[in-house]
């Protein structure tokens, strides 16, 4: 799992651990066995890699602006 996500540094993710706790941010850094998340307000969330049980990389979806019709 520490070197799957290695091979996502810099992308972002969705990390669910159990059945209520989900997390979405970049990958900044994997080591010794935590996961270091960075959200949109910057704010850094440390997930131990033990407790995870999905990985979803995200795809932004490109926005147009405009009338939608």
């Amino acid at each position: 799992m520490e070197e799957l996500l290695k091979n996502l540094l810099g992308k972002k993710i969705d990390v669910t651990c159990g059945t209520n706790a989900t997390f979405r941010g970049d990958v900044v850094d994997v080591k010794s066995g935590v996961l270091y998340l960075r959200d949109e307000d910057s704010e850094v969330a440390y997930v131990s890699i033990d407790k995870i049980a999905v990985i979803y990389e995200c795809k932004d979806p490109q926005t147009r602006p405009g009338f939608v019709v």
